[in-house]
């Protein structure tokens, strides 16, 4: 693929596709600032079940999120740790990690190549699923990363106080 050629056409969306469970999700590329592997993490007392615990990287605290959990999938059976990764996605300068079974393909979609999500999924305002792709016989679900990571009721409830 060529790159100048692909950010000449705007309309182009670039994605970056793992594996959680059995399913293929995404994250716009412009929000994956890297993956690595999943490292010592330091669970943290009173948090959020699907908070694996956080991570130092490069001097930063780095909160690492369990796809699995935080999607709602079921934890067993695990996948194989030695393709697990984690994701890091910044959003509004946060950087959350989320640990994922596999990552996959770069994908490039334009507008009209991106449904809306399944009826239903729409209306929970918490929904991280943003839209899903056809691809190879099956689907892709796109993640809105700031839903997906909880980040903009992080923000409203900052406000709040």
């Amino acid at each position: 693929m060529n790159v100048s050629a692909a950010a000449a056409d705007p309309r182009e969306q670039h994605w970056l596709s793992f594996q959680i469970s059995n399913q293929l999700y995404a994250a716009p590329l412009i929000k994956v600032s890297e993956v690595i592997r999943q490292g010592e993490l330091t669970p943290v007392p009173g948090a959020a079940a699907d908070l694996l615990g956080i991570r130092h990287l490069r001097g930063r605290i780095i909160p690492v999120l369990d796809g699995r959990m935080r999607l709602g999938l079921p934890v067993d059976p695990a996948g194989d740790p030695a393709r697990a990764r984690i994701v890091m996605l910044s959003h509004a300068d946060q950087l959350i990690g989320l640990r994922v079974d596999a990552v996959g393909e770069l994908l490039c979609a334009d507008d009209a190549q991106i449904a809306p999500p399944p009826p239903g999924r729409a209306s929970r305002s918490d929904d991280p699923v943003s839209g899903v792709l056809s691809w190879q016989g099956g689907f892709v679900a796109l993640l809105d990363v700031g839903r997906l990571c909880r980040l903009m009721s992080i923000r409203e409830s900052d406000h709040v106080a």
